[in-house]
């Protein structure tokens, strides 16, 4: 039986994650800033752990309990969109507080619970189209873009690092998904871009390591 860790699973696209990985049979630990939160994740079939990714001590502590449990699998969903403020509007404070947890937050994370990773294990940071410099023809949403791809170069980066160890990472982007986040009009429910994300994932070989997929399997631009 597999060991999933998904972190960031009180609502959305992290509740998706832990319902269709426990339906699919595996162990699913998921993490939650508020133990009120923990209910939905409990009746979903996850076992409930508490971590702020905002702060380093929580991630610290959630590694130490996780002592002695292989983790096959984390997903790092945890993630904010930030204050959308146009160019020539834009403020320091906003721009580095959605940089501390959407890319700063999941590079602490993965350090943290990397000696946790099982041989062939996978760190998998939910990421977006938004972040690939390559695809970026609209601009806008200056702080999120920049703070995924910072993500990004994290991930392609701790794909080298975690090599050795057999491990890898991947970025991973869920489309436009009706969340809190993505919004009513939004073409993709949940359920269909977490489908999408484990297909990619349970296909991964190590050839995979590094690269940044579309929730429907196709590789991304940097």
């Amino acid at each position: 039986m597999a060991t999933v860790l998904i972190i960031g699973a009180s609502r959305g696209l992290g509740l998706e994650f832990v319902r269709q990985y426990a339906a699919a049979g595996a162990r699913v630990l998921a993490t939650v800033r508020q133990p009120a939160a923990g209910r939905a994740v409990s009746e979903a079939g996850g076992e409930v752990y508490l971590c702020d990714v905002g702060d380093q001590a929580s991630i610290r502590r959630l590694a130490d309990g996780l002592d002695g449990i292989g983790l096959d699998l984390v997903v790092h969903n945890a993630g904010i969109f930030g204050a959308d403020q146009p160019f020539g509007a834009l403020e320091a404070i906003d721009l580095l507080e959605v940089m501390r947890i959407d890319a700063v937050a999941p590079l602490l994370t993965a350090q943290a619970l990397a000696a946790r990773l099982a041989p062939g294990g996978v760190f998998a940071a939910v990421s977006s189209r938004l972040g690939s410099i390559g695809a970026n023809q609209a601009g806008g949403h200056y702080g999120y873009r920049a703070a995924k791809a910072a993500l990004n170069m994290a991930i392609r980066t701790l794909a080298v690092d975690l090599a050795p160890q057999g491990a890898c990472a991947v970025a991973l982007s869920p489309g436009w998904v009706r969340t809190d986040m993505g919004g009513p009009e939004a073409p993709l429910a949940p359920a269909e871009a977490v489908a999408g994300m484990r297909a990619v994932l349970d296909r991964l070989t190590p050839a995979d390591n590094g690269v940044f997929f579309d929730y429907d399997g196709s590789a991304l631009p940097w």
